[in-house]
């Protein structure tokens, strides 16, 4: 387990970080605390959830379950809080089952952390991220029609600074250590970093985007904003919301799995991505690699990742992961890589 800096604000993650959003509909609270206990006891100081928590379905009834079983788990096992980087988000405009979809504000936000802080059973949020900007957002497969133009670039800054000082406000009360994003752009990162120099505010630490084999963005763009400006990826969905693992193929649909509950798996599914599942597939049968093993290695990899989060159903999958920490992909190895993806350069 590699250890690394969560941007510049003197905190150390490890690169896998368990996710938690299954945790309160296809993971219960029994099975979703021995995933606690699993991933720290193998080196993992990372847990990522959402105030919008669970997914698969998201529904009104369920909101904030998520953060209130790992709430429970913190109750119980208070010595062991200081163990880990506990990260969640703020809900972004639009989300109707919270503050009726406000957008994210100097309005709401102290109201939002109160709440997690409720939920959570504890006295800070290590990781304090916005789910997605108010201006919106080309992730979730709407870089295909997005169209940036219709925003006031003027009202988009001052409402940015107007975020920040709030989050300072949090700061000094003790409720966050570190900000973070979502699903944000290279230049709403840029702008976010500059107005923090200017101001003295809290500075972005993370920023968390999907990315995976199958969905590579962030290598366009953000890559070298990252790189220079240390603002580690926070790497969602690398396994493409489990294709990678391969359980998709043929038709398959496995009963309690995200596409029997979810069938279009958030805009995923096409036979297109079906043949790049295949590709990969290959690579790993080839070097004899476990498929999951090796979509996660090759996102650790990555110059800018800070660490990638991974979600496990039950607990046999996060045992199976887990067996995979060690591996280290060979060059033979990267290079099949590259050419399945230029091959399939976007198949989402």
């Amino acid at each position: 387990m590699q250890m690394k800096p969560l941007g510049r604000i003197g905190i150390s993650v490890s690169d896998m970080c368990l996710g938690t959003m299954t945790f309160g509909t296809q993971t219960s609270q029994a099975e979703a605390h021995r995933q606690m206990d699993m991933a720290l006891d193998a080196g993992i100081n990372f847990v990522d959830a959402a105030e919008m928590y669970p997914v698969n379905p998201v529904s009104k009834e369920t909101v904030g379950l998520t953060e209130e079983i790992l709430g429970n788990w913190n109750a119980a096992n208070a010595a062991r809080r200081g163990d880990y980087v506990l990260a969640t988000k703020h809900s972004g405009e639009g989300f109707m089952h919270v503050r009726d979809g406000a957008p994210i504000s100097d309005e709401t936000i102290a109201e939002a952390v109160e709440g997690s802080l409720r939920r959570l059973k504890t006295d800070c949020i290590d990781l304090y991220q916005f789910h997605w900007p108010n201006r919106g957002s080309y992730m979730f497969r709407q870089n295909w029609g997005y169209d940036p133009s219709g925003g006031d670039r003027a009202a988009v800054i001052a409402d940015m600074q107007a975020c920040l000082e709030a989050l300072q406000a949090q700061v000094d009360k003790g409720n966050i250590r570190a900000f973070g994003l979502s699903n944000e752009s290279a230049w709403g990162t840029a702008q976010w970093l500059r107005l923090s120099e200017e101001t003295g505010t809290p500075r972005v630490a993370s920023i968390q985007n999907e990315y995976s084999l199958m969905c590579r963005l962030f290598d366009t763009d953000l890559a070298e904003l990252c790189v220079y400006e240390d603002v580690g990826l926070l790497a969602f969905s690398p396994l493409a919301a489990g294709f990678l693992s391969g359980k998709y193929q043929g038709g398959a649909v496995p009963d309690g799995s995200r596409m029997s509950l979810v069938p279009g798996m958030g805009g995923r599914n096409s036979d297109r991505v079906l043949e790049a599942v295949a590709a990969y597939l290959d690579v790993a049968n080839r070097h004899g690699l476990d498929p999951v093993h090796m979509a996660l290695a090759w996102c650790r990899t990555r110059p800018f990742m800070g660490s990638v989060i991974f979600g496990a159903t039950t607990e046999v999958q996060l045992a199976h992961i887990l067996n995979g920490l060690d591996l280290e992909l060979s060059q033979e190895v990267m290079d099949d890589i590259d050419a399945a993806h230029k091959a399939f350069p976007m198949p989402f």
